[in-house]
């Protein structure tokens, strides 16, 4: 009874002193001197629990070192007109700056946290706002909608970049957020499908140049018929308005079909969790199993 006692104990202690380490080492990713370090940006109005909830979720022990910010209501009115600067600020991100050309990566590490807002839709709106060339990881440790997190990416971005984001394209990228969750849920259709009406109504623009409202007006009409999407008039004149403001920023269209294409399988190739490696944690399993044998011959 007594050797069995100690095997155990024996076994924990070079489980933390063994493991751990080896887990470290296989996890931390090295510090890119180009681009920096990844930037993490909190809502404010997390806990201290959910706020460790968030570190988990984003993998922050992953990396070697990072910037840390918070975002709040007073960070909304910055980049959001008309915004309350006492909303509360729950859902979270992390940024990692790519080499130009490299175009977005998001993911939603907490998708059963983030309730209205998917990767697809954050996609278009971080387009809309300018932001480019970086992988973005989003979570939250409780249910919500998802719209603080946009609001801490510009935060985080113009912290990373050094650069300024125009507030007319922030605001108007809150605006495409919420029109995008707004039409999904009265017309009862899935969010990939309004991501994909979304940008080829840019897309278009982007071609065609219009330069007055009635132009805008017959593409989106031209889009929704394509794809087979029926609005009723008031999601429609949304979708007019929200486009009509968006023609008149100076954006690349161009680069957002390839930011977007094939954005799902980007997703679930770079952002499987660790967690859903079986190669790593059969390994893992093999050593243990060994170690145990190891350790059981010492005492028989």
């Amino acid at each position: 009874m007594k050797q069995k006692w100690i095997l155990k104990l024996v076994i924990t202690v070079l489980a933390l002193t063994v493991f751990v380490p080896f887990a470290s080492a296989a996890t931390q990713k090295p510090i890119n001197e180009k681009l920096g370090v990844p930037i993490v940006v909190y809502g404010a109005n997390l806990s201290e629990a959910e706020k460790e909830t968030v570190k988990v979720a984003l993998r922050v022990n992953e990396e070697s070192e990072i910037d840390e910010v918070t975002v709040s209501g007073s960070d909304l009115v910055q980049y959001i007109k008309n915004s309350n600067a006492s909303s509360r600020m729950y859902s979270s991100a992390k940024i990692t700056r790519q080499e130009e050309g490299k175009g977005l990566t998001i993911s939603i590490t907490t998708p059963e946290n983030i309730t209205e807002v998917t990767a697809e839709i954050y996609a278009n709106a971080m387009v809309t706002a300018g932001i480019e060339d970086a992988i973005v990881e989003i979570a939250a440790p409780k249910p919500v909608t998802g719209h603080s997190a946009l609001v801490g990416i510009y935060k985080a971005y113009e912290v990373k970049t050094g650069e300024k984001l125009d507030i007319e394209r922030t605001d108007i990228a809150n605006e495409e957020l919420n029109v995008a969750t707004s039409i999904a849920d009265s017309a009862n259709i899935s969010d990939e499908r309004i991501a994909e009406l979304l940008t080829e109504i840019k897309k278009v623009i982007a071609e065609q140049k219009p330069v007055s409202r009635e132009e805008v007006e017959k593409i989106v009409s031209d889009q929704l018929s394509r794809l087979k999407i029926d609005l009723s008039d008031k999601d429609r004149q949304l979708l007019v308005d929200l486009m009509d403001r968006i023609r008149g920023l100076d954006i690349d269209f161009s680069k957002l079909s390839s930011q977007l294409s094939d954005l799902s399988k980007t997703i679930e190739e770079k952002f499987a969790p660790i967690l859903q490696d079986e190669g790593f944690w059969n390994g893992v399993k093999n050593f243990f199993n060994k170690l145990i044998e190891t350790i059981s011959s010492w005492f028989k």
